[in-house]
C-alpha cells in the first residue's frame, strides 16, 4: 500500500522537475529571443528614421511648390478680372482669415476690386430661424422697392434671391441701389443671420462663397440646401459664382461636394476644393474669369476635378 510519504515524494519531484525545466529553457532560450527581440527592434527604429526622412523631404517638396506657386500666381490672374467686381461671402466659420486674406490679394493682382465681404452665421441656415426671416424677406420693410422675389414659400430660396438682387450686378444691366444694399443687409444683421465685415459694401460682378469642412448633424441637408439656395441665386442675378473650400468640403455633406452633386447647379457654378493652397487660390480668380465667359467646371485635387481652369491669354 501507497503512504502519504510515496506521495509527498512524488509531488516534490514533480515540482522540482518543472522548476528544472523552467531554468533550463530560460537559460537555453533567453539569448536567442532576446537577440530575435533586439533586431526586430532594431529593425523597426530604422524604418522609422527612413518614413521619418522621406516625410521631411515630401514636407519640403510641398513648401517648394507652394512658395514657387505663390511667387508665379500673380502673373497667371494678370488681367483677369480687369476693371470687375467680387463679393466675399464666407459661409463657415472655419474658413480661416489668411485664407480670405489671400484670396482678396490675388483678385486685386488679377485686376479685380473687392466690393465687400459678408459673414454667415450658422443661424442663417438653421432651420429654427426660418420664421423670423419668412417674415422679414415677406414684408416691405424687408423688401426694397422694385426688388422681385421668386414666387415660393421657400425661406431659403427668398433670403437668398433678396441679397442676390441687391448684391449682384447683373451682366450688361444697371447696379442695384445702394441704398438696397444697406437696407437688406442691416436687416439680416438685426436678425443675427450674418454681418458685414467690410467697411463698405457695393454691388459686385462677381461672388466667391468661401467654405471649409462638413455640415453635421440631423439639419445637414435642409442647412446645405439653404446655403445652396444662395449659391445659385448670386450666380444667376450676376456674371457669376465659384464656391471654393478644402478638400473636406468636397465630401457629401460639405457645400462643395453638394454643388458638384447637383447637376444643373455644377453646370452653371464653378467649385475648387483646394482654395487653402496657392494653386487654389490661383484656380478661384482664374474660375471668375471663365464664369464670365460663360464656363463653368470643378477644379482642385478631388475626383473628376481639373487641376486648374484655363489661363487667359491677355497679350496684347
Amino acid at each position: 500500500m501507497i503512504d502519504f510519504r510515496y506521495h509527498l515524494v512524488s509531488l516534490i519531484a514533480v515540482f522540482l522537475a518543472i522548476a528544472l525545466g523552467l531554468v533550463i529553457g530560460a537559460t537555453q532560450l533567453s539569448g536567442p529571443l532576446l537577440d530575435n527581440l533586439q533586431g526586430q527592434v532594431t529593425s523597426l527604429q530604422e524604418d522609422k528614421r527612413e518614413l521619418e526622412d522621406t516625410t521631411q523631404g515630401l514636407q519640403a517638396q510641398v513648401d517648394g511648390s507652394q512658395a514657387f506657386e505663390s511667387a508665379v500666381a500673380p502673373a497667371l490672374v494678370q488681367g483677369a478680372l480687369a476693371g470687375r467686381s467680387v463679393l466675399f461671402v464666407v459661409a463657415s466659420e472655419d474658413v480661416t482669415t489668411d485664407t480670405v486674406e489671400e484670396v482678396t490679394a490675388l483678385v486685386t493682382e488679377a485686376g479685380g476690386t473687392v466690393a465687400g465681404q459678408l459673414t454667415l452665421a450658422p443661424e442663417y441656415s438653421d432651420p429654427a430661424s426660418e420664421p423670423a426671416l419668412q417674415s422679414y424677406v415677406t414684408t416691405p420693410a424687408g423688401r426694397p422697392a422694385g426688388v422681385e422675389l421668386p414666387e415660393t414659400d421657400d425661406t431659403g430660396r427668398l433670403v437668398g434671391a433678396l441679397l442676390a438682387e441687391v448684391l449682384m450686378v447683373p451682366a450688361g444691366g444697371p447696379a442695384p441701389d445702394a441704398a438696397g444694399v444697406s437696407t437688406v443687409v442691416a436687416g439680416l444683421q438685426a436678425l443675427d443671420v450674418l454681418t458685414q465685415d467690410s467697411a463698405s459694401l457695393t454691388p459686385a460682378d462677381f461672388a466667391v462663397v468661401l467654405t471649409s469642412g462638413t455640415v453635421s448633424g440631423d439639419d445637414a441637408a435642409d442647412r446645405n440646401g439653404v446655403l445652396l439656395d444662395l449659391v445659385t441665386a448670386l450666380d444667376a442675378a450676376g456674371s457669376g459664382a465659384v464656391v471654393a473650400g478644402d478638400a473636406a468640403s468636397a465630401g457629401e455633406d460639405g457645400l462643395v461636394g453638394v454643388v458638384r452633386a447637383d447637376p444643373e447647379t455644377a453646370a452653371a457654378v464653378s467649385t475648387v476644393d483646394n482654395v487653402t493652397s496657392p494653386s487654389g487660390q490661383v484656380s478661384t480668380v482664374l474660375a471668375l474669369g471663365s464664369e464670365s465667359e460663360g464656363t463653368s467646371g470643378a477644379y482642385g485635387t478631388g475626383e473628376d476635378a481639373q487641376p486648374v481652369p484655363p489661363v487667359p491669354d491677355t497679350t496684347p
